[in-house]
């Protein structure tokens, strides 16, 4: 059930939710520890001749890149040790390095890094800025990259009482799109936060996404959307009762430990204690586990099905897909639909990932690299749009 990552965040009620105290936690955890991951950000200088995608993944790959099969529909397997710390981005300079953006009174936190065409990251559910560490040190090489807490999640403000939808996403993305980054886009999202990503971009009446990259892409806020699965028919009643039990907060922090990332996750090494901490470290924060309940028990929201051909008419489109994601398959009515759209809809691009979990882009980052930034590179450039306020929703 694609829940159960974010369960991850409720256990163990340990840490604040400010960047300042999970930099402290960190450093105290890494002190102990014998080694640890660390990132320059800053750009290099252009290389004539020589594609932006094309020069990070060399430098990502120590090579010319890795990873094997190309075009629509291929299945990588890749080249590259996927223990190996591909530019792994320091939890503690991204923590300190965060900024915050305030949206209708609300704070929103995100990160911004390097030079180039802008890149916005949209985590998924029950994860933050941190689980794209090994991710902005090779993009932040050739592009901007924008990382981004959704509201109720990492840093971000986690109103009490707030009703967290699809939609409401969807608007902060946009309306950052507008204020701060103020260039068209490319929208990467992983799991609801690709579904975000979609909405967004179906939502745009203006030209601010510019390209879409969707990494094991949700059906919905949860998997109340997806009923038309005959698994998840089986287990409706299942899932009403975990509706009926995550509402019980002692139950819902105590849910779910470590080996919940080890199921989703292909590349077992990848579960270290960073990650357990990016996962967990937010939960201590007032209104956290309230955001986590609302998110897994309310409405689905809209079905990436619905809206995925008017999206793809005007936006290019790569979907990378882990081939062994327990939350959704690719044998299952998502997963399915994403493995037929190359074949309808030209302005989509597929590669599946062999055993690759829920979180390609933490999982196997050398795979995702080697398959997004030769794409990014085909992208056309597009000027900036005027700025104009979003309504309010």
């Amino acid at each position: 059930m694609a829940a159960a990552l974010a369960a991850a965040a409720a256990h163990h009620h340990r840490l604040s939710s400010s960047p300042a105290a999970w930099t402290r936690a960190l450093h105290q955890r890494r002190r102990r520890r014998s080694s640890s991951l660390s990132l320059s950000f800053s750009a290099p200088a252009s290389s004539h001749g020589c594609p932006r995608g094309a020069r990070a993944l060399r430098r990502a790959a120590g090579g010319d890149g890795g990873g094997s099969g190309s075009g629509s529909g291929g299945v990588s397997t890749g080249t590259v040790d996927p223990a190996a710390a591909l530019s792994s981005s320091s939890l503690e300079e991204l923590y300190r390095s965060c900024a915050t953006w305030t949206w209708r009174g609300m704070r929103v936190n995100y990160l911004v890094r390097g030079e180039g065409p802008p890149v916005l990251l949209v985590h998924g559910f029950g994860a933050s800025v941190g689980h794209w560490r090994r991710n902005i040190g090779v993009l932040s090489e050739s592009y901007t990259v924008y990382a981004i807490d959704l509201l109720g999640f990492g840093a971000s403000d986690k109103p009490p009482g707030f009703s967290y939808t699809m939609e409401t996403w969807a608007e902060l993305i946009l309306d950052f799109l507008n204020e701060v980054v103020k260039r068209p886009t490319v929208l990467v999202g992983n799991s609801v936060g690709s579904l975000a990503c979609v909405i967004a971009a179906a939502d745009s009446s203006r030209d601010l996404v510019r390209g879409l990259v969707l990494l094991n892409c949700a059906g919905g806020m949860n998997n109340k959307a997806i009923v038309d699965d005959w698994r998840i028919k089986l287990l409706l009643p299942l899932l009403w009762l975990i509706d009926f039990l995550l509402k019980q907060r002692r139950i819902a922090s105590a849910l779910f430990e470590r080996d919940i990332l080890l199921s989703v996750y292909g590349n077992k090494e990848a579960v270290d204690d960073e990650l357990v901490e990016i996962i967990r470290g937010p939960a201590d924060g007032e209104g956290a586990l309230d955001a986590f309940v609302s998110t897994v028990t309310g409405p689905p929201g809209p079905s990436p099905i619905a809206l995925m051909p008017a999206v793809a008419a005007r936006s290019p489109v790569l979907v990378l897909w882990g081939d062994r994601d327990p939350f959704t398959p690719i044998d299952g009515p998502v997963g399915r639909y994403f493995s037929a759209l190359p074949g309808e809809l030209p302005n989509v691009t597929l590669h599946m990932l062999e055993g690759v979990g829920h979180c390609p882009h933490d999982d196997r980052p050398d795979l995702v690299h080697a398959k997004l930034l030769p794409w990014l590179d085909t992208l056309p450039s597009a000027a900036a749009p005027t700025p104009v306020s979003s309504p309010a929703g």
